[in-house]
């Protein structure tokens, strides 16, 4: 009969906080209490733990057992604290010695059988006990991958609970496997596929450039899914704290590899139009997961035949899109995940989607109107790039001469990120992300000359302050391509045609 404690890790969203898993064996009628704001996967723990304590060849006390997670006002979620519940019972009822994890943290769900199972979160968790100042992490055999890429950590794996009671024993060593090469990285699609589409591939480089959101809107056939596709394909790699950030988030989700190592490409997200909101932005019963909009952070979200959204749905992303972060709020509290993507969107122009466009359209005009009035004027005003595209003709199909690459795009636009960096420095980097205090500061508001396009067609009410604000921020990431120090009047010109849907 005794006390016993040890450390595991539970998340509150991407951010992790060390907890104290402590265990007290007293006379009295068998029974196991868990208690500190357990959810029901980890209520359910106490027959689960009890059965591979048992077919782990150890000995379960035959006692009150009460086991208690510290802080105890914090919510906890999950089967991760299976094997660190397991290792505290023993401990305290079975002195189980268990000085060799002083300074560890112990992440692993238990099957019936003794077997420590993959759980989710274990980057975001590994990481979190790093930053508390913890050198050791025992995690399930299938996340060692994953836990490895947090540094300044001593990672150890285990396949089992008998494996662990070795170990304490000094009968048994932990497993510390080979690292596995990582798999090659599939091919991106390249923009050299899409012919004679040259309005959609300057938007795909300008959205690219300045991280804009951007709409396309025509005919099937025209290309819209292909450049939407090839959008990750000329975006810069992400960096160690964008990698890290992104690989979190899909770990939490649970689609990561078993071998998987850091994303450091820009992840795309394209959900099917019958997404629910749950689906689009995260949450759920229980642990609030991410949704599609947290899983493309530092990459594009893309939403292919839009004004089929409900649009619930779609109104949803305002907030997300203009604060770079989903907050979802329950009576336990709030998780917040990031949520800095690119949103793209296309759509047809009217529910008939008649290859030839306008021309062969029989839909009447208040039909066309009503398909997409989904997309609502505050959604679409946070859209910086809004063009229509013209259906593609023979001519460009049957051309020999050679479409550029994406790997040549790809350079221009690292080219206009970096120039970018160098004139915000810290305080955005990109042109899309620069607020608009900064925008109007003397060091780099512009004339009111170069801004004269923009300020006609506002005062015509065609144009919101939203809009004039991100008209102004294409046109330094035009100018940032064309190697311009300062957008001219031509660059604004461009921007506010490559609005041009919402001034028509």
């Amino acid at each position: 009969m005794g006390y016993a404690k040890v450390r595991s890790v539970a998340l509150h969203g991407v951010a992790g906080e060390v907890i104290v898993v402590e265990a007290d064996v007293a006379p009295g009628l068998p029974s196991l209490v868990v208690s500190g704001l357990p959810d029901a996967a980890l209520s359910e723990a106490r027959d689960r733990v009890r059965a591979a304590v048992h077919n782990s060849g150890a000995h379960w006390p035959q006692a009150r057992v009460t086991v208690n997670l510290l802080p105890a006002h914090v919510r906890k979620h999950g089967s991760g604290f299976d094997t660190a519940v397991a290792i505290a019972v023993l401990a305290a009822g079975s002195d189980l010695p268990i000085a060799r994890l002083g300074n560890a943290v112990i992440l692993g769900e238990l099957g019936l059988d003794g077997t420590v199972r993959p759980v989710r979160g274990v980057l975001p968790a590994v990481l979190a006990a790093s930053r508390a100042g913890f050198g050791f992490a025992l995690v399930p055999v299938g996340n060692v991958t994953e836990a490895r890429l947090v540094p300044d950590i001593d990672v150890r794996a285990t396949d089992s609970l008998g494996r662990i009671i070795g170990y304490l024993y000094e009968t048994q060593d932990l497993l510390d496997p080979e690292p596995e090469p990582p798999p090659a990285p599939a091919s991106a699609l390249d923009l050299a596929d899409v012919l004679g589409q040259e309005r959609g591939r300057r938007v795909i480089e300008l959205a690219a450039a300045g991280r804009h959101h951007a709409a396309m809107f025509g005919p099937p056939g025209t290309g819209k899914t292909m450049l939407a596709a090839r959008l990750p394909g000329v975006l810069p790699p992400l960096d160690d704290r964008e990698a890290i950030e992104v690989t979190a988030l899909h770990s939490i989700a649970g689609n990561l590899a078993p071998n998987g190592t850091l994303i450091r490409r820009a992840p795309i997200q394209a959900p099917h139009h019958t997404a629910s909101v749950t689906a689009l932005v995260g949450g759920g019963p229980g642990f609030a997961r991410p949704g599609a909009l947290s899983l493309a952070h530092h990459g594009v979200l893309f939403l292919d035949e839009c004004a089929e959204f409900s649009s619930g749905v779609l109104d949803a992303l305002r907030q997300p899109l203009e604060e770079g972060e989903v907050r979802l709020r329950r009576s336990y509290g709030e998780t917040v995940y990031p949520a800095r993507a690119q949103l793209v969107m296309a759509a047809n122009p009217c529910p008939c989607a008649r290859p030839g466009g306008r021309q062969m359209c029989h839909c009447p005009s208040i039909v066309r109107r009503r398909y997409h009035a989904r997309l609502s004027g505050p959604l679409m005003d946070r859209v910086d790039l809004q063009v229509d595209l013209d259906p593609v003709r023979s001519a460009a199909l049957l051309n020999t001469e050679t479409v550029e690459p994406s790997s040549v795009i790809a350079k221009r636009v690292l080219n206009a990120r970096r120039a970018a960096t160098g004139r915000w420095g810290r305080a955005a980097n990109s042109n899309g992300e620069v607020s608009a205090a900064l925008l109007r500061d003397r060091r780099f508001r512009l004339s009111r000359e170069v801004l004269h396009p923009l300020t006609i067609e506002m005062d015509r009410g065609r144009l919101s302050a939203r809009g004039f604000e991100r008209s102004v921020r294409v046109a330094w990431t035009i100018a940032d391509l064309e190697g311009h120090e300062r957008p001219d009047a031509a660059d604004v010109r461009e921007a506010l045609e490559l609005r041009s849907r919402t001034i028509q």
